[in-house]
């Protein structure tokens, strides 16, 4: 993919064309969303519990398993066997929902709880993409 930079100004200057200063730059998405390949997952967010902090159902996710978590972080986590992408408060240990509707999940020591990663970034697709299979 080639990437044209226009930049706007507020008044024209000249009567040049304003395509003669294009230039191309090569853009890879995968160096601008994948900080740490080898350790970067990418899933698809499901449901609606993340939209307050912009996470869509059908959004994919950049997952990072090289940062280190930080308070009320979004994570992608494994909790008693399913997968869910939440606000991690440490201090309190609980997953928190983005959505006023949902209550906040304290984790206990009788809870099967691992982290995934930190979400990094999202990505909405504004047409279904068939990447993760039909839905």
């Amino acid at each position: 993919m080639k990437v044209i930079p226009i930049y706007a100004s507020a008044g024209i200057t000249g009567f040049e064309s304003p395509a003669a200063e294009y230039l191309q730059q090569s853009l890879h998405l995968d160096e601008i969303l994948i900080e740490h390949p080898s350790a970067t997952l990418i899933v698809q967010a499901e449901g609606d519990s993340m939209q307050g902090v912009g996470i869509f159902d059908g959004d994919i996710l950049v997952v990072d398993r090289y940062l280190k978590v930080k308070n009320h972080d979004v994570v992608v986590a494994c909790l008693n066997g399913e997968f869910v992408c939440q606000i991690l408060d440490l201090q309190n240990r609980l997953l928190l929902s983005a959505n006023k509707d949902n209550e906040p999940v304290s984790i206990t020591s009788n809870e099967m709880f691992t982290l995934e990663g930190v979400v990094s970034k999202s990505i909405r697709c504004h047409r279904p993409s068939n990447f993760f299979g039909p839905r």
